[in-house]
């Protein structure tokens, strides 16, 4: 599913818990996240506390920040099943965070691995409920 400019410059307007919600629903609906990565591994983005891979609801918000040090980059999609299989085990072994669907601004909630996990059950509950 193709977004229009406009509808992305809408959404990445969204406060950082409703990107959030966003981010969560669409992953569960598409069974994919979205990073940027290349030759050298994931982009890393660093808080005052945590160094933190950054994640998005599709390719085109991804690759809205291949840009400048970046623009090497390449929107990767990983599979929801291989996310919970190697992916929050991994970056917990490794110490790091996830910050969700950051904006332009470089603004978005940064959570733990479990945390981000426990996030996705619930939404995963809550669309099958529907």
């Amino acid at each position: 599913m193709s977004i229009s400019s406009e509808q992305l410059n809408i959404i990445e307007q969204y406060d950082e818990e409703k990107r959030l919600n966003y981010l969560l629903q669409q992953v569960i609906s598409n069974k994919e996240i979205w990073i940027l990565a290349d030759e050298h591994g994931c982009v890393m983005l660093n808080t005052d506390d945590e160094d933190c891979v950054p994640v998005w609801p599709n390719e085109e918000f991804a690759l809205r920040w291949a840009t400048d040090e970046w623009q090497e980059c390449k929107a990767q999609a990983i599979s929801l099943n291989k996310w919970y299989s190697r992916w929050s085990n991994g970056l917990a072994d490794d110490e790091l965070a996830l910050v969700t669907f950051p904006n332009q601004d470089n603004e978005g909630l940064v959570l733990f691995p479990e945390e981000f996990e426990e996030a996705l059950l619930k939404e995963t509950k809550k669309q099958n409920r529907k």
